[in-house]
């Protein structure tokens, strides 16, 4: 008797090995970008402007995570309210540190790409966050959408790849269900 059990060709394997690289870079993109960031309480930004080349190009994202003032250093690379209050703010390398007269520590930032240092001291009360870690490119694909649309995406792609999964052990399981029931009936003939 003839087995129903057919061993892919190349073509459908290669098939098979290209869509789980894909769902698997999906996931890494979507791990870094939107659940790491979340869970670690880091915050994660976009470069989108060449000041911080080559070390961050545009679209980079990077993620920060929020720093006492003491720690900052000369060398960190921080992202800051441009003017405190305000939702624009700005990643870019501390060049000096300083103090004011109250005692409060003041940091000089300067973009990598830059030929000179920003205007102005950054306050802690301007301080977002020290970098944590990058991920070049990812910021290209955070940017196109709004916070809301990133969140129901994401809840699309956890329920979409979880629903794959699901659909992949079903076939599994159905494929050895087949082969056991066709070894039983081979033995039965035999």
């Amino acid at each position: 008797m003839r087995s129903r059990w057919r061993v892919p060709g190349p073509v459908r394997w290669v098939g098979l090995v290209l869509s789980w690289l894909v769902i698997l870079a999906f996931g890494a993109a979507l791990l870094a970008g939107l659940i790491v960031p979340r869970v670690g309480g880091g915050t994660p930004y976009v470069v989108e402007t060449g000041s911080m080349r080559p070390e961050l190009p545009p679209g980079t994202l990077v993620v920060t995570k929020p720093v006492e003032p003491g720690a900052i250093a000369i060398g960190d690379v921080i992202t800051y309210q441009i003017v405190s209050g305000e939702s624009q703010v700005v990643t870019h390398r501390v060049i000096a540190t300083g103090i004011d007269a109250t005692g409060e520590p003041r940091w000089r930032t300067q973009g990598d790409a830059n030929d000179a240092a920003d205007q102005g001291w950054v306050l802690p009360v301007q301080v977002q966050g020290r970098e944590w870690y990058t991920v070049p490119l990812l910021g290209h694909a955070t940017s196109l959408v709004s916070g809301q649309q990133r969140e129901l995406l994401t809840i699309a792609a956890v329920v979409g790849l979880a629903g794959y999964a699901l659909s992949m052990f079903r076939g599994a399981r159905r494929d050895s269900r087949r082969t056991a029931q066709h070894e039983q009936t081979a033995d039965v003939t035999a």
